[in-house]
């Protein structure tokens, strides 16, 4: 079973800056893909921004020039660096982790979400 816990959202203004992040853990034997999703009031779920183990990262063109994914695989954890923030960025920010347990069966867990709120 693997676990991810999130933390960073919160109240800016437009403008502003936040840092998400997202640790694992549990029954992990290898993280493949990590990423970013937010789900707006009234609206779908929509990917943010995703990286790879190898280090390759895809953004929304939303986001693109604003929003930085990485990630520190020692300590299974996923970042989101959120700059000039808009209040159209206002949403609950999920992250999804893909990868094998130990039992090398797969997975794909999701955080709990985190509020991010920016005011206008």
């Amino acid at each position: 079973q693997v676990q991810l816990v999130e933390s960073g959202g919160g109240l800016v203004q437009a403008g502003g800056s936040l840092r998400l992040s997202c640790a694992a853990s549990g029954s992990i034997f290898n993280i493949y893909d990590m990423g970013w999703y937010r789900q707006a009031p009234g609206k779908q779920r929509e990917s943010v921004a995703s990286i790879s183990s190898s280090g390759n990262t895809h953004y929304a063109d939303s986001v693109k020039g604003r929003f930085t994914i990485s990630r520190d695989n020692a300590k299974n954890t996923v970042y989101l660096q959120m700059n000039g923030l808009k209040p159209e960025d206002t949403a609950v920010y999920y992250c999804n982790v893909e990868g094998r347990t130990t039992r090398l069966t797969a997975f794909s867990s999701w955080g709990q979400g985190t509020q991010v709120t920016v005011s206008s």
